[in-house]
């Protein structure tokens, strides 16, 4: 995931992919791998959803996407993909991906197997969301039938502070009608500020300002319960990093 233009910091990401200080690693899925996750997500959400009736389309929205190794795993993980290729546009489930770092969504776009049904952009969440709307105008559809946001939470709250954090949550709760979330844990907001200050580089701008600290999955589910309209409707568990993922429904 990345928050914030790269240019300034590609050299160093290439020499030292663990201090990415937007979350655009390089070679992320190489230490996290799809797997991760997947084998705590049942195959069958789509459908324990109500969000696979074959009469719709079926629109999941990835976050941070990356390179986008994660977005196709995922969709082969919960989608079968019909033998029959005359199938009907409007019962397809498509997936968008989207991450700021450009270098990593053209990566994302020239691996995609899918192209008919997994499509990449570059988007900044915290600016612009004029984009995802259009792409829901497209398919015809109000809102993403499910939302993931993995792993991406620290990093807008890093770089743009607690306002932002809570912000993004309400941006998403607003667009989606379940939302996966993985919110990285507190500790890892230490590793991140130790990796950069190995680097000899500046904090984060927010770092030692954060107001919301300590268990950050926990004030994300009260901010989306009590100020988005959401419900969490299943904890997933725990994934091999110890964070949780947990699913979320509007109300």
């Amino acid at each position: 995931m990345a928050t914030c233009s790269t240019s300034s910091v590609a050299d160093d990401e290439l020499n030292d992919p663990g201090a990415a200080p937007y979350g655009n690693f390089i070679n992320y899925y190489t230490f996290n791998p799809p797997e991760n996750r997947l084998s705590l997500i049942p195959s069958t959400l789509l459908q324990d959803l109500g969000h696979s009736d074959g009469h719709h389309a079926t629109l999941v929205l990835d976050v941070g996407c990356n390179s986008g190794e994660l977005s196709v795993a995922f969709y082969k993980h919960l989608v079968q993909e019909p033998e029959c290729q005359e199938e009907s546009e409007e019962r397809k489930v498509h997936l968008l991906g989207f991450d700021l770092d450009e270098i990593l969504i053209q990566r994302a776009q020239q691996n995609n197997p899918l192209p008919g049904s997994i499509s990449f952009i570059t988007l900044d969440v915290t600016k612009d969301t004029d984009r995802l709307q259009h792409y829901l105008d497209q398919h015809g559809c109000s809102h993403f039938h499910l939302c993931l946001c993995l792993a991406v939470t620290m990093w807008v709250h890093l770089n743009h502070g607690d306002a932002s954090l809570l912000q993004l949550l309400s941006r998403l709760a607003s667009v989606s009608q379940h939302l996966l979330l993985e919110a990285q844990p507190w500790k890892c907001y230490r590793s991140a500020a130790r990796r950069l200050r190995k680097l000899g580089r500046s904090d984060f701008d927010h770092f030692k300002t954060l107001k919301i600290r300590g268990d950050v999955a926990e004030q994300a589910r009260e901010h989306l319960e009590g100020h988005c309209g959401m419900e969490l409707i299943r904890s997933f568990g725990s994934t091999t990093w110890d964070r949780k993922l947990l699913l979320f429904k509007r109300r």
